[in-house]
């Protein structure tokens, strides 16, 4: 057998360079190289390897959390078809990717990370950054990465990357098990030499399945669907993995039946497509809320059902209710006592959209499907043009991105009041035009995230909206945007505090406490001054073209005016964070104190003891 002797490092870079997936007959290389920042627990290992493999390229970041958000929007853009590693030194910088981790892995999103780690030898123990342990040797803070990773394992010798290896590819291609995968690398073995195989650094192509639907399953969900009055379509991230937004705008167009969309879904139809009815659940506008509430059917098509997106299961209040869940993963598919259609979403819709010949939903529902949605384009032009303030109204802010963005321009965004806001506002055009990481709600993930969507596809305009909390958390790595050479164009939304959890910490009863950016006082509280925060300067200092603005003309003057500049762009406006979008038919189960000396708390309690009883609490009634 022929063997190269190279070393552990060495061996895995040169077999990650040649792992292919293919789907659809179209192939492409799996990963687009390695993020991260140079430690000593990494650069004499994996950092040498780079080093001496051009073809494979090292991407430098600003913060090790950031590289794994990059690389998790990159992968996500990409449909999942591809994706970057990630490492890191061992100790701070390894335990920084942790939540990058978590993100991944909560959005089924493939990310290799390969933080380093202590000495396998052990003979030089502690070593830097070494957190002991007394029960074991073999304990480092690597082993915080297993609850949030998909596969884990620790390289302790050169001879078990081989299998190792291919298990991390078998878990990183999986239509329903991706996420986040960790192999920790002692640092002295990265460096020590061994006889691999050479079939190890062969071209692999790894094909991504479209499984098809079980014909006794299919069966009964058309039975189903055809006994259904009000039937109602949840469209969740999986939609838009599987690159099914044609077959499902087909099957609605036949079958007349609606859909609202999860916010990984959002964008699986055109947002003025006659059956989409827009956002769904906590954040979901009127019409889809009220087809959900009113559904005798649900068909959740790639989604994993959150509490936002079931609102708190409260969202289907039809007492005769039942769920078929299309999903990749058998885990999801069973959810809310559903009948299981495990399989691709794409592959699946063609079947039913066949079986389904001649059905469609009677003319009275039609109807009240064009009417909610008829209402909800007056109500987002509404809010899109208040003309409130100075400041303005956040709602505002999105109507002029919107106004300005392309049909094939990305919105992205993952934490604070915006979700909310941009899940039901953000007309999006085309699929990948919407970007929310919503799964993990990361706040930091924004300017990376960002980043990460322009590399997937330079050709898109990528408009990142991020508050002052989020910005304050990561905003290092638009110097990674200057440095790399992708413009992102960055919208900064100052409110002064945490608006989103202001919010509800009002809804509680609690006033607002402890969320507002304010100055210590005298009387030992926050509840000063506005803290002077200069975000044009902080953008400015790290690269980006700034322009503040005041007003809504300001602000649309700055969006075109920066449009056309050719490097990462920042337009810092001030908004009123009390100036909201509302909620529409629906609530949330955010349980507030059984007993409080504050009486505005009491009053909330008695309000959420009423609304926590529309919940459904047992789901295990079977179909047959």
């Amino acid at each position: 057998m022929a063997t190269r002797r190279v070393t552990m490092a060495q061996a895995l870079l040169g077999f990650l360079k040649n792992q292919y997936v293919e789907r659809d007959g179209v192939e492409n290389r799996f990963f687009e190289g390695a993020w991260g920042i140079f430690g000593h627990g990494i650069i004499a290992g994996f950092g040498q390897a780079l080093q001496q493999t051009p073809d494979f390229p090292y991407y430098l970041c600003r913060n090790e959390q950031a590289a794994v958000h990059i690389a998790t929007a990159f992968a996500k853009s990409r449909m999942r078809l591809s994706t970057f590693a990630c490492i890191s030194s061992i100790g701070p910088g390894a335990t920084n990717m942790i939540t990058g981790a978590a993100t991944a892995t909560i959005n089924r999103i493939p990310v290799l990370l390969l933080p380093g780690d202590i000495f396998a030898r052990r003979n030089v123990a502690p070593v830097l950054q070494h957190l002991e342990s007394e029960q074991s040797q073999d304990t480092s803070v690597n082993d915080c990465f297993k609850p949030v990773s998909r596969y884990w394992d620790r390289i302790n010798r050169p001879d078990q990357l081989p299998c190792s290896a291919v298990e991390a590819m078998r878990v990183l291609t999986s239509p329903a098990h991706a996420g986040a995968v960790t192999l920790a690398l002692p640092q002295d073995v990265q460096a020590e030499a061994w006889d691999y195989p050479e079939e190890m650094f062969a071209k692999r192509v790894w094909h991504i399945p479209r499984a098809l639907p079980e014909a006794v399953m299919l069966a009964r969900a058309v039975e189903a669907i055809r006994a259904a009055r009000r039937p109602f379509i949840v469209a969740g991230g999986g939609v838009l993995y599987s690159q099914a937004s044609a077959a499902l705008a087909s099957f609605a167009e036949r079958t007349g039946i609606p859909v609202g969309e999860t916010q990984a879904g959002k964008g699986s139809l055109p947002f003025d497509h006659p059956r989409n009815l827009g956002a769904v659940g906590v954040t979901g506008t009127p019409g889809a809320n009220i087809a959900a509430r009113e559904a005798d059917l649900v068909i959740a098509i790639g989604t994993r059902l959150s509490d936002f997106t079931t609102a708190s299961k409260t969202a289907f209040q039809n007492p005769g209710v039942r769920f078929i869940n299309l999903n990749v993963a058998e885990f999801d598919a069973f959810k809310h006592a559903g009948l299981p259609l495990i399989a691709d979403a794409r592959a699946a819709l063609e079947q039913l959209e066949a079986a389904l010949t001649g059905y469609c939903v009677d003319a009275a529902y039609s109807a009240a499907i064009g009417e909610w949605k008829a209402r909800w384009e007056e109500e987002t032009d509404r809010i899109f043009n208040l003309r409130h303030g100075p400041p303005i109204s956040q709602g505002e802010v999105i109507g002029a991105v919107s106004r300005v963005a392309r049909p094939e321009d990305v919105v992205l965004n993952a934490a604070g009041s915006l979700p909310g806001d941009l899940h039901k506002l953000w007309r999006t055009h085309k699929p990948g035009g919407y970007h929310m990481e919503y799964g993990y709600s990361c706040m930091g993930y924004e300017i990376a995230g960002g980043l990460g969507v322009k590399m997937a596809d330079p050709s898109r305009e990528v408009y990142v909206m991020v508050g002052d909390g989020s910005f304050l958390m990561m905003s290092s790595e638009i110097a990674t945007s200057i440095q790399e050479g992708y413009k992102l164009n960055i919208i900064v939304l100052d409110n002064h505090g945490y608006s989103s959890i202001g919010g509800l910490s009002r809804a509680i009863g609690s006033g607002g406490f402890g969320t507002n950016y304010r100055c210590r006082t005298a009387a030992g509280q926050l509840d000063g001054q506005n803290v002077p925060v200069d975000f044009a300067a902080l953008c400015s200092g790290l690269g980006a073209r700034t322009v503040r603005a005041k007003t809504l003309a300001e602000f649309e003057s700055a969006l075109a005016e920066l449009r056309g500049h050719p490097s990462t762009t920042a337009v810092v406006i001030e908004v009123d964070k009390e100036k909201r979008v509302p909620g529409y038919e629906s609530w949330w189960d955010v349980p507030v104190s059984e007993v409080s000396e504050i009486d505005s708390v009491r009053q909330a309690r008695a309000e959420y003891e009423q609304a926590v009883k529309k919940e459904r609490r047992h789901e295990i009634a079977p179909w047959s």
